[in-house]
């Protein structure tokens, strides 16, 4: 992609709640005259200068007006930028153009997307336009799944380091959660429920553990859809450990897969990978 580009990231929908948290952050670690150059990108004008003036920043910061539904402004966008950041959801609603665009000019793309079925729609529709292009398309990079895809990626660094291979088996386990769905999240969800009970094959592609992973199908997997004893996690007696069903698991796991995948294997062909949250331990019967 060329350097002549005004803008290294635009924030798509800076507006919103979620662009606001990064755009504080980009203002914070990247102020102006770090070298990365950044602009805050919305449907609103005004709506951006009020953003730009409440968080500090200073009043020569870019503002793009982008609107993913308008042709002309999705173009005018690629040509300004070599990566999009975006935080407007739910993806399966405001973000197929924008994927389009992106992957056909070139232009690197992320998001927060937990929409797996979106997802592999998006991959079928334009992984070949991205590989021509040389765009990036990465999804699903918000707090709640990146811990778990690099913790694998780095465990398994390791345990190759030490023992010469792969593990075969990972098991994610979560001891401590604080937060609360946001109105995105919530809005992801709904429309992820919406068109799975209009479309059987986006219910079976929720199911599948290796929904991202098109042309291959791993081991079978642990379902993790309900309460159960982990005897590989030892309590203060040596006992095993009650786990519960964890809420991200079910976008978690398959973007692990996808990792996997993407890797050419590194994890091994025959590599499981569930997520529980740890509730009590198995002696006392704690849940």
């Amino acid at each position: 992609m060329t350097t002549a580009k005004p803008f290294d990231i635009v924030v798509h929908g800076a507006t919103g709640f979620t662009g606001r948290l990064v755009v504080e952050y980009l203002l914070q670690r990247y102020p102006a005259g770090s070298g990365l150059r950044w602009a805050m990108g919305g449907r609103s004008a005004d709506k951006l200068a009020a953003v730009r003036d409440e968080v500090g920043a200073p009043a020569d910061t870019p503002l793009i007006v982008t609107d993913s539904t308008d042709p002309a402004s999705l173009q005018a966008l690629m040509a300004q930028t070599r990566l999009v950041l975006t935080t407007v959801g739910p993806y399966q609603l405001y973000g197929n153009e924008l994927v389009a665009a992106c992957a056909a000019a070139g232009v690197d793309y992320v998001d927060l997307c937990g929409e797996p079925a979106w997802m592999r729609q998006m991959i079928d529709a334009h992984e070949a336009a991205a590989q021509a292009s040389g765009a990036r398309i990465v999804f699903s990079c918000g707090f709640d799944s990146i811990p778990f895809d690099l913790g694998v990626f780095l465990l398994q660094k390791e345990f190759g380091q030490r023992f010469g291979h792969p593990a075969p088996r990972v098991r994610g386990r979560v001891r401590k959660m604080k937060g609360t769905f946001s109105g995105g999240t919530a809005a992801s969800l709904k429309a992820t429920m919406a068109a799975a009970a209009g479309n059987p094959a986006v219910l079976d592609l929720l199911k599948n553990p290796f929904s991202l992973t098109p042309g291959f199908e791993g081991p079978r997997q642990p379902t993790g859809h309900k309460p159960m004893v982990d005897e590989a996690l030892a309590g203060p007696g040596g006992e095993g450990v009650w786990v519960a069903p964890f809420v991200m698991a079910a976008i978690n796991t398959r973007n692990v897969h996808r990792s996997n995948f993407l890797l050419q294997h590194a994890y091994g062909a025959d590599f499981v990978y569930d997520e529980m949250l740890i509730t009590g331990t198995g002696e006392k019967g704690e849940a």
